[in-house]
C-alpha cells in the first residue's frame, strides 16, 4: 500500500507529520462551503474537494481520468484509494501543510483508506449540523424551476448524508475528535463559532 511522501515536509518531518487535515462534514445546503471560503481567507488553509478533483482528473484526459469516467459510466464506484491518491497529491503540489478537505470522507471506507494510504490522522471534524427542514429552505432558495424535481433530488441527497456520512461521524465524536457547529443561524453567527477553532493554526503555515 502506497504511503505518504517524505517530499515537502517541514523542519525534518516528513509530509504526514506537518500536514494539518480538517475534513468538513454537513448535509447539502448547511453552508459549508460559504464557511471553507471564509476559513481560507482568514487561516490560510486549503481548501480541497474530493467532487472537484475527481471532475478535474476525468477533464484532464489522463489514463487515470477515463479509468474514473469509465467506473462512473458504468455505475461503478470509484474505489476510496483513487480519491485518496487524488487528494495526497494536490495536498503535496499546494505548497501549504494546512488543509480543509471538504465533503470528504463520505463513508467508513474513505475514513480508513485516508489515514492508511495518507499516513495522516485529521485534526478535527468540522461538523455543520442543520435541521434538515432548514438545509432544504436554503437549497429550494437557490433552485427556481422545477420545484417538485428539485424537493425530490434534495431528500435523495438528505438520505445519502445521513446513511453515509452520520457513521464517519460517530466514528470521530467517540474519540473527540468532533466540533459540531450550529449551522442554522447566519453565516456571520456561524463563522463566529468557527474561528477559535482556526485560532491556533495562525502561526503554523509553511
Amino acid at each position: 500500500m502506497a504511503t505518504a511522501s517524505v517530499e515537502n515536509g517541514v523542519n525534518g518531518q516528513t509530509f504526514a507529520q506537518s500536514a494539518k487535515v480538517v475534513f468538513v462534514l454537513g448535509g447539502p445546503g448547511s453552508g459549508k462551503g460559504t464557511q471553507c471560503a471564509s476559513i481560507v481567507e482568514q487561516f490560510a488553509f486549503t481548501h480541497l474537494s474530493a467532487g472537484d478533483l475527481l471532475r478535474a482528473e476525468i477533464s484532464s484526459g489522463s489514463e487515470n481520468g477515463l479509468m474514473i469516467q469509465n467506473m462512473i459510466k458504468e455505475g461503478k464506484i470509484v474505489p476510496s484509494e483513487v480519491t485518496v491518491k487524488l487528494l495526497q497529491n494536490a495536498m503535496e503540489r499546494s505548497g501549504n501543510d494546512k488543509f480543509l478537505i471538504d465533503g470528504f470522507p463520505r463513508n467508513e471506507e474513505n475514513r480508513a483508506a485516508f489515514e492508511l494510504v495518507t499516513g495522516i490522522t485529521p485534526e478535527f471534524i468540522l461538523f455543520f449540523d442543520c435541521p434538515e427542514e432548514e438545509m432544504e429552505r436554503r437549497l429550494l432558495g437557490r433552485n427556481q424551476g422545477r420545484v417538485d424535481d428539485n424537493i425530490e433530488t434534495i431528500r435523495k441527497r438528505f438520505k445519502v448524508f445521513i446513511e453515509s456520512s452520520l457513521p464517519v461521524i460517530s466514528y470521530y465524536d467517540a474519540i473527540g475528535k468532533v466540533r459540531k457547529i450550529d449551522a442554522a443561524r447566519t453565516v456571520e453567527e456561524v463563522f463566529a463559532s468557527v474561528c477559535p477553532l482556526f485560532a491556533p493554526y495562525l502561526q503554523t503555515s509553511v
